[in-house]
């Protein structure tokens, strides 16, 4: 009698692996890994595993947008299955590979000609646009406190030294900070 439960148990486990084993392969053991790459003070266990969510984000997109087609496919839970394990599992580094060779290309080509992510934030339409400062922050933050001096001595040399412009002045003072 203990036999044929146990043997109904197991039958019952492989049939149904792909609805088992799937939330544990792209879920749960993809967040402990990231919840440890974050406590971690190396990067590149940090660049895998966002890479991993960047693709997995795209795979539930890819789902979303082509289920009718998808639940004709008796094959699909166990192809994405198969794919998810080459990507998750660190031996194979397939979410490495995959962002390399076919999502970064794509998206770094099209970034240099169009950059359709970038959407100005304002606060109002009655807002005024950004003063020199704020710029000059916000070209500090995404380039560095070194890119930002060396694009000062290269605009100091390109200004004939017959200008009126002047650099560093400490007699001047902002009556309104129009930054926040």
């Amino acid at each position: 009698m203990g036999g044929s439960g146990t043997a109904s148990f197991l039958k019952l486990l492989l049939t149904n692996f792909d609805i088992l084993a799937g939330p544990v392969v792209t879920l749960v053991y993809p967040l402990y890994a990231s919840i440890r790459a974050i406590e971690t003070k190396s990067p590149i266990d940090d660049q895998q595993w966002l890479t991993y969510w960047v693709l997995y984000s795209m795979i539930t997109l890819f789902e979303l947008t082509f289920a009718k087609l998808i639940e004709w496919l008796p094959f699909w839970s166990y192809a994405k299955l198969i794919f998810t394990c080459w990507l998750v599992i660190p031996y194979f580094s397939g979410a490495a590979y995959v962002y390399e060779h076919y999502v970064r290309p794509y998206l770094v080509t099209r970034q240099k000609t169009v950059n359709i992510w970038y959407v100005p934030k304002k606060k109002d339409i009655f807002s005024k646009p950004d003063d020199i400062l704020t710029a000059a922050e916000k070209y500090i933050q995404e380039h560095g406190p070194d890119a930002f001096e060396k694009m000062i001595h290269r605009s100091r040399d390109t200004i004939p030294s017959t200008s009126n412009y002047t650099f560093h002045s400490e007699s001047y003072s902002y009556e309104d900070d129009y930054r926040y």
